[in-house]
């Protein structure tokens, strides 16, 4: 399989902390996943086309200017995957770690397309939409949803990883709860290593410093305000780092948002 490190929407500028790096625009981190027989596999939708005509319609106004997203429609993921030469019919599946309004606004522009996602997090969105997070107009158009419940095996120390229906066994769901209702991470075998895509778990790299680990004063609020279960939020960020710990010569973790993150695998 190869696998594609995507943008899929730039967010306002953040500074980095205690580093060197220059400032960027926060990211919406994406992949596009080429797979040997099922075709191509989204993880992430971030911002679509939809948003980007009419965001006033399709995005909430206090999640705009909040994000201050630049709505660049070269940025959508249905733009980037006709840029790399595909079809959009060849995007046969889309993974979710969440359905918050940035990580899926480019499911309408994938009609056709399988979504997969916790049982969890369809029923909330549900339930709970319109909201700031969750915008009806991104599924206005009827998704195939597959969604998965409660079970699965332990992957890596990470409890629940489960395969998903039509896709092979090198891209997993893993439960990563406290950042919504029904938040996972997406593992993708890369070679002989795993890729762990892990969402909104946390927001910024040196959260995962092994040595001394620390957030960002603003997307620290961010996390805050958009928390269903902190408790669960700070347990699945001890559990990336013992991952990365115990099992970073094999496994590579990434957030959705860290623009230095997505920077060094591009």
């Amino acid at each position: 399989m190869k696998i594609h490190h995507l943008n899929l929407g730039s967010l306002r500028t953040i500074e980095p902390t205690g580093d060197t790096l220059a400032p960027a625009p926060a990211v919406c981190h994406g992949l596009l996943v080429e797979t040997d027989d099922r075709g191509l596999v989204l993880v992430e939708a971030g911002l679509g086309l939809t948003d980007v005509r009419d965001p006033g319609q399709s995005l909430d106004h206090d999640w705009t200017t909040m994000a201050e997203p630049i709505l660049d429609p070269a940025q959508t993921a249905i733009r980037q995957v006709t840029g790399l030469g595909h079809d959009v019919a060849d995007v046969r599946h889309i993974v979710l770690t969440h359905l918050d309004v940035d990580h899926s606004g480019g499911l309408p522009d994938f009609p056709h397309a399988r979504i997969h996602l916790l049982e969890a997090e369809l029923t909330a969105a549900l339930a709970e939409a319109p909201s700031r997070r969750y915008r009806p107009a991104h599924w206005a158009h009827g998704p195939k949803w597959t969604v998965y419940g409660s079970g699965g095996d332990d992957w890596s120390g990470l409890p629940g990883a489960r395969p998903l229906e039509g896709l092979p066994p090198d891209i997993l769901l893993v439960p990563l709860p406290g950042h919504s209702a029904g938040h996972a991470g997406v593992a993708v075998r890369d070679g002989d290593r795993w890729l762990l895509h892990a969402g909104d778990s946390y927001f910024y790299h040196r959260e995962l410093d092994l040595d001394e680990p620390h957030g960002h004063p603003l997307m620290d609020v961010l996390q805050q305000q958009a928390q269903v279960d902190e408790a669960g939020r700070l347990s699945t960020q001890d559990r990336l780092r013992t991952l990365v710990r115990e099992h970073g010569d094999h496994v590579t973790v990434v957030c959705a948002h860290d623009p230095w993150e997505l920077d060094r695998r591009t």
